[in-house]
């Protein structure tokens, strides 16, 4: 074995042995807490919608307006409650939808959620998370909102006759977010209660509408998981080590 020859082996040797100590430092500052949880999950502060001065002590609060209006069926118009504003541009005379909603759509989740002491990832709240109807209490709806809207059912509306709606008028409702039983979802991981990776393919599969998937438990800081950052240094590892082969070769 020529000297160049050994010392390229040499190399290639002291590269995969840094990679593999590259992997062990990142395992070690990833460490799996084995923990399960022990007590009742904790939603923190109160969730609130400031517009309307409503409030819930649970994991969530969810706003959905619905408004009054047109719509056409193919066969002729319908009257109906739609969350979002119906395109009535095309319509015949007499059948004009309001061109916006004057209210949104909001949704707020719980910030500092807490089980055993330690903080809930929100995208647990967002992954496996039940939302429920409930009737909030309208003590706090401000002066101008309580002269547009009364009581309709669990929520509120603005029609003057709650049987006989019209166009352009709006009801709203809310719902809050509860937690199911956590037991064999959560791993605690760098002081954080996670979703396990198949509690979260679970709860995604049972909800495919849900828009939030569930943070990687095994994700390293920057969204990097300790496989891929391994895969990451052994490649700019093998990268430098050719460079030094060429380099080598050139010098020749």
């Amino acid at each position: 074995m020529t000297l160049a020859r050994a010392r390229s082996r040499g190399w290639a040797i002291a590269l995969f042995a840094l990679a593999g100590l590259a992997f062990a430092a990142q395992a070690r500052a990833q460490p799996a807490e084995d923990a399960e949880p022990l007590g009742e999950p904790v939603a923190g502060k109160r969730v609130v919608d400031r517009d309307f001065g409503v409030e819930t002590r649970q994991f969530g609060l969810d706003r959905r307006v619905e408004m009054y209006q047109w719509r056409f069926t193919g066969k002729g118009y319908e009257r109906v409650w739609n969350a979002a504003p119906i395109d009535s541009a095309g319509f015949a005379p007499g059948h004009v939808n309001p061109a916006r909603m004057p209210l949104e759509n909001k949704r707020w989740w719980a910030q500092d959620a807490t089980l055993d002491g330690r903080p809930i990832q929100v995208d647990v709240l967002r992954t496996i998370g039940e939302w429920r109807v409930f009737r909030p209490n309208f003590s706090r709806l401000p002066a101008n909102l309580a002269a547009t809207f009364q009581p309709e059912g669990d929520g509120l509306g603005s029609a003057e006759n709650p049987l006989d709606p019209q166009i352009g008028d709006l009801r709203v409702s809310w719902r809050e977010l509860r937690l199911p039983a956590l037991e064999g979802k959560l791993e605690l991981r760098d002081g954080r209660w996670r979703l396990l990776p198949e509690a979260a393919a679970a709860a995604l599969a049972a909800a495919p509408a849900r828009t939030a998937p569930a943070a990687n438990a095994n994700a390293a800081p920057g969204g990097w998981s300790p496989g891929w950052f391994a895969v990451a240094v052994g490649f700019a590892l093998l990268l430098l080590y050719r460079l030094r082969q060429r380099r080598r070769r050139k010098a020749r």
